[in-house]
């Protein structure tokens, strides 16, 4: 993986509050990553005849990231590639010139609302997991689809008017980049048409959308490829980026689900190894040879995305640091100054397993008064409410603690894979006291590291496309293991059975393992 000269990789990594820009410098064996351009993004409410939409601003993004690559190429050097990963399931419609067709809905948008049982009226649920294997959220791309449907109708030659081409978001800014329209299939497998077992979409699904609920998607769905692809140059009227020998940079599909890319850059060795992927929101799960379909995954709500290599992303989404923010924010708003380094000082000060509650129920996903809400949970569930803000947040790190304990054990009864360590990448790695608690809580070992997970990931496998670096996903995760900061959390066995306690308070009894 050594190379005379140093080689530039740049990740354009997008995020649904915040995006940037980075450089991966590849020498020595080693990653060395360089921001040249951080962006906010958010959701923007628009009122409409229909209700409240939520719309993203993705005109702002692109030229957000024109600006952080023109940086790049000035302030450090030329670019060997370029990869692209975001967040999932938010789409674009484009012309055949990659102009786009509307606005790009958000996915906490309200259109969705009432869209699965409208699905599910006509397609069974447990025939769609048969096929996608995923997690039922109101948000996935194909309930966007069908709300998008009915809100004023999608256009295909069917229905008389020029068909468009969906793109996922990062799939989206590689087309603007370099012209080329596909589906990138680790970020295609979130939409719910892809079947997990043949990593394309699902045509007899795609037929029976049409003729039972009438959401026609004929021309819509581009081509799927797997990442590590190559799709082509940067076009010259898009951008002046050239490579070290002066051709125009290649773009490469890495692992455009920004998970995907966090999963490769975990630094395991071996195999038996879990992770969460924990930032915002968190994914918990095991990487996997094949998806889990049965009937009692569909009832856990695990969903199988997939991976890069032909691996599949066995895993269940937990609401993550987002109830944490938005309770910052609620303070802020009510005009308490609250540092994220004061709170987690605090939280590590206060007393342990005092209040514990369920993040996975359905009122901590909105936006709005986490603490309130707190409130009503411990009411409910006979607990004491917090008294301080560090209280506040010390429950809301054991409580996600627990949602990544049981996670991570119904994931090895459903899977029969048994693992020995959980990995941690992401910015919610920098909270130390949450990594001690998951590992006091899971009875695992746990490896923090790296922060900037799905940058590297996307750097490796970019690199990797373009014959700059060879290896399969094991020595991929060298590099990436060689290039971060890792620190490791071993469990602490006077907690377990306060832990086994907390968990049969909220839950009833555990979940049983294989």
């Amino acid at each position: 993986m050594s190379s005379s000269t140093p080689i530039r990789i740049g990740a354009i990594d997008l995020g649904p509050s915040a995006g940037r820009v980075i450089v991966g410098t590849i020498d020595d064996g080693r990653i060395t990553l360089t921001e040249t351009r951080r962006f906010s993004n958010s959701a923007i409410p628009l009122p409409t005849r229909a209700g409240e939409r939520l719309y993203w601003d993705v005109l702002r993004l692109w030229s957000e990231i024109r600006e952080g690559l023109l940086a790049a190429v000035r302030d450090i050097g030329p670019l060997s590639a370029i990869g692209v990963d975001a967040w999932s399931v938010d789409y674009g419609l484009v012309d055949g010139n990659g102009v786009p067709a509307g606005m790009v809905s958000a996915y906490n948008s309200p259109r969705t609302k009432g869209m699965p049982e409208r699905f599910f009226a006509a397609i069974p649920a447990g025939e769609l997991y048969r096929i996608n294997g995923l997690q039922v959220q109101e948000f996935n791309t194909v309930f966007q689809l069908l709300a998008e449907d009915l809100d004023g109708g999608l256009p295909s030659p069917s229905n008389g008017l020029p068909s468009r081409t969906l793109l996922l978001l990062p799939d989206l800014i590689a087309c603007w980049l370099t012209g080329s329209m596909y589906a990138e299939v680790t970020n295609a497998s979130t939409t719910g048409l892809v079947d997990v077992r043949t990593r394309s979409w699902s045509r007899p699904l795609v037929e029976r959308l049409r003729t039972d609920l009438g959401l026609d998607l004929v021309g819509v769905l581009p081509e799927t490829i797997e990442a590590g692809a190559v799709v082509g140059p940067v076009r010259r009227d898009a951008l002046e980026v050239f490579g070290p020998d002066g051709a125009p940079t290649p773009v490469v599909a890495v692992g455009s689900r920004d998970t995907a890319s966090a999963v490769v850059a975990v630094p395991a060795q071996g195999e038996d190894f879990a992770y969460v992927s924990c930032g915002t929101w968190s994914h918990v799960g095991l990487e996997l040879e094949r998806p889990v379909l049965s009937e009692a995954s569909r009832r856990a709500n695990f969903t199988n995305e997939l991976g890069v290599d032909g691996t599949v992303r066995y895993l269940k989404n937990v609401v993550g640091l987002w109830a944490l923010n938005e309770a910052v924010r609620t303070w802020g708003r009510q005009g308490l100054d609250v540092s994220l380094e004061d709170l987690d000082a605090a939280a590590e000060s206060s007393e342990p397993l005092r209040t514990i509650i369920d993040l996975d129920d359905g009122s901590f996903r909105a936006p709005g008064d986490m603490a309130a809400r707190i409130d009503d949970a411990a009411h409910a569930t006979g607990q004491p409410r917090p008294r301080t803000i560090g209280e506040y947040a010390r429950c809301i790190n054991e409580s996600l603690a627990l949602a990544y304990r049981r996670a991570v054990r119904e994931a090895m009864a459903l899977s029969g894979k048994r693992v020995g360590v959980l990995h941690m990448v992401g910015g919610g790695v920098r909270n130390r006291l949450l990594c001690q608690l998951t590992a006091d809580a899971t009875g695992l070992r746990v490896v923090a590291g790296p922060v900037e997970a799905a940058a590297l990931g996307s750097i490796a496998v970019a690199a990797r496309g373009v014959g700059l670096i060879d290896g399969d996903l094991a020595r991929l995760r060298s590099l990436v293991r060689a290039s971060s900061e890792i620190v490791e959390y071993a469990p602490r066995p006077e907690a377990a059975a306060a832990w086994d306690a907390a968990e049969r308070w909220v839950f009833g009894e555990p979940e049983p393992q294989s």
